[in-house]
């Protein structure tokens, strides 16, 4: 992969995943935002450009291992994999974690009042992703794997008016209000440092936070970087034939 200022910091991650680490250890959005340059994102931030690339072409040049290759696969099995691994994780963490915060701000919260803050921010996530990932289920999967179908078995659709592509531009918008709150959670915790008054149960539940946002940000790349552009292509194929 040649590497430059104009490289677009979402598809160098969605050619190799390996390069998200080198994104997120310098604070770039790789996925909410990931339609910037590299140039762009380094200047804004007051980074020195040449030093993340070198940092890139290092994290390329090791031998890989069994990252996975999500920008080879089929439209559908994505769809399907996102489904079944991150939505089922937002659900089953979503429940693990809200009680666990609740605790912290109990005994916590005088000393740390950012702690209702973020729970506050989280139950918003919880909500919101809820209602996401249920038009995404119900409406826009099922008909990105029409479409993939339909070029499969050598038919045409028509034109579709675009009804990938406006529930794609509403799903990005949400992205980017959840990887905001996020943002704001990383800051109020101080990038999920236990303060040294905290309990174990109070690292427990940051340590969830983290996990949980990793999962978040790898699940939006994989629709915003990979999944979304991919099916608007194929929408647009159907208005061309």
């Amino acid at each position: 992969m040649n590497i430059s200022n104009d490289t677009i910091v979402g598809d160098m991650v969605a050619i190799d995943y390996r390069t998200a680490s080198v994104f997120q250890q310098n604070g770039i959005d790789f996925c909410c935002n990931g339609n910037r340059s590299l140039g762009e994102v380094c200047s804004k931030r007051d980074i020195d450009v040449a030093s993340v690339i070198k940092q890139l072409e290092d994290v390329l040049s090791q031998e890989k291992t069994s990252t996975l290759d999500y920008n080879s696969w089929p439209l559908d099995l994505l769809a399907d994999y996102i489904e079944k691994k991150h939505h089922k994780y937002v659900e089953n963490q979503s429940r693990e974690i809200l009680p666990y915060l609740q605790k912290i701000v109990s005994v916590h919260g005088s000393r740390h009042p950012e702690l209702a803050e973020v729970e506050k921010l989280f139950k918003e996530t919880v909500g919101e992703m809820s209602k996401h990932m249920k038009k995404e289920e119900l409406l826009l999967f099922p008909f990105i794997k029409k479409m993939v179908k339909a070029e499969s078995d050598k038919i045409s659709i028509g034109d579709t008016n675009g009804k990938a592509k406006t529930s794609i531009k509403s799903m990005m918008e949400d992205h980017n209000n959840e990887g905001e709150r996020f943002r704001k959670i990383a800051e109020l915790t101080n990038n999920y440092q236990t303060p040294a008054d905290g309990c174990n149960t109070y690292k427990v539940t940051l340590g969830m936070l983290k996990e949980f946002e990793n999962d978040l940000f790898l699940h939006i790349h994989l629709e915003n970087n990979i999944l979304f552009p991919k099916s608007v292509i194929l929408e647009e194929s159907f208005a061309n034939s």
